[in-house]
């Protein structure tokens, strides 16, 4: 809802909590509406590309909640990300939203659900539970922060994002490890003299690539200047916005990412730098389960090192606000949420965070109740990371429409390999803001 006033989008969201209260008072044991016949199964709905999630989940299954499973199995559906908002948006119709989903790829499809009554009311869920405090802090306040105060969706994943790197490249060419934004570019430049690709990047799904001028915008502008730009005190075109267009393009230019960026998946990316053809990897903390697999990371999880986003000199934000998200929002649907469901939603409350952390080396914003060796030192790293962690920010597109979401994503590839100029991007995003 970027571009409507402040007071516009606190009386959206007002409306939106009046709708869910609504509906809640007519839930027969949660909140779930009282016509819906009793689900079968506790249904999840999942997309293709996260594995992890619905895997400690089986796990779950079959040990900690294999009382709330012999009661109410687990039963998976996956669907493509591209093609999950569309299929959200076709069940909310139906009023066939199954017990929990994954939330759409921008916030503000879940706040639409939220809006129309589709989506439980977690916070309250959680509380009459008992097992709200099995939730992170940090966690809790990264939700807050993308869904307009309210608790809409349970922390899967938690992450936080900056540079992984590799620590025998950076050490056999001489870098120290960057704190400015500077020597990040003197670092990728030496790497680039060697014939190594300095970043892994895909721009075929365009975010990894925009992630990176969020990162020196929240650096150069401070922790608020993406707030401005949805509050309409700001644009994406003003000069000092486009500065950080201009900064990430320049490292397409200069050749920093490779070959075809554009047309490079995620899972290419990542496999770049886990085989040791590129020097950094701009990532979410999500990437430890891709480091800790033996099969897939060749250069050695002893070999990866992490660190922040780096400061721009003269720069109002820090270097310890670090962007964070939940991953893919999951979120429960009301109409289901009955006796059955919240004991599931209980038992996960308070075993997701040890399963998840053990079996996959994933940190999640649920507390971890059983002691885990962290997987690898760069695990512990960012472990520790988050926990000393002052201040967290989103990430550009977080409050964005899902229209906006979409022609960022789509035009970032042209920003880095030169069809798209810097100042046409941002004009392009700011457009599709503007017209919601």
């Amino acid at each position: 809802m970027p571009h409507r006033t402040i007071r516009a989008r606190r009386l959206i969201l007002a409306s939106a909590g009046v709708t869910s209260l609504a509906l809640l008072a007519t839930a027969c044991g949660g909140s779930g509406g009282g016509t819906s016949a009793a689900p079968k199964d506790f249904k999840y709905l999942s997309v293709t590309e996260n594995t992890t999630t619905r895997t400690a989940l089986t796990t779950l299954s079959t040990t900690a909640c294999k009382a709330e499973n012999k009661t109410l199995p687990l039963k998976v559906e996956t669907i493509p990300q591209a093609q999950l908002d569309q299929k959200l948006q076709l069940l909310a119709g139906q009023s066939a939203l199954p017990s929990m989903f994954a939330a759409g790829n921008a916030p503000a499809l879940t706040k639409q659900l939220a809006k129309g009554g589709k989506v439980a009311d977690v916070q309250m869920e959680l509380e009459r539970l008992g097992v709200l405090d099995q939730l992170e802090p940090a966690a809790v306040s990264t939700i807050k922060a993308l869904y307009g105060g309210k608790l809409m969706a349970l922390p899967y994943e938690y992450n936080i994002e900056g540079f992984f790197y590799n620590k025998k490249l950076f050490q056999e060419n001489g870098i120290a490890v960057p704190g400015t934004w500077d020597e990040l570019l003197v670092a990728a430049d030496k790497l680039n003299a060697k014939g190594i690709q300095p970043f892994s990047a895909s721009g075929a799904q365009g975010w990894p690539l925009t992630r990176l001028i969020s990162g020196y915008l929240y650096r150069s502008l401070g922790p608020d200047a993406l707030d401005k730009v949805d509050a309409g005190t700001a644009k994406l075109t003003d000069p000092n916005y486009v500065k950080a267009a201009e900064e990430v393009a320049d490292l397409g230019k200069k050749g920093y990412f490779g070959k075809g960026v554009g047309s490079i998946d995620y899972d290419t990316a990542m496999n770049q730098f886990l085989t040791g053809k590129s020097g950094m990897f701009y990532m979410g903390s999500w990437a430890l389960a891709n480091i800790a697999d033996p099969k897939q990371n060749k250069v050695g999880a002893e070999n990866v090192g992490f660190m922040p986003f780096p400061a721009v000199k003269g720069g109002a934000g820090s270097i310890d606000q670090y962007p964070s998200n939940i991953g893919l929002a999951v979120t429960l649907g009301s109409q289901n949420f009955n006796t059955e469901t919240a004991a599931w939603v209980s038992c996960i409350a308070k075993n997701f965070g040890s399963t998840a952390l053990k079996d996959h080396g994933t940190i999640t914003g649920f507390k971890v109740n059983t002691p885990v060796k962290d997987t690898n030192e760069v695990a512990g790293t960012v472990r520790k990371t988050i926990s000393g962690s002052k201040q967290n920010v989103l990430w550009f597109e977080a409050l964005f429409s899902t229209k906006a979401t979409t022609i960022s994503n789509t035009n970032a590839p042209g920003l880095v390999n030169g069809s798209v100029s810097p100042k046409q991007f941002m004009e392009t995003v700011q457009s599709a803001l503007a017209s919601q």
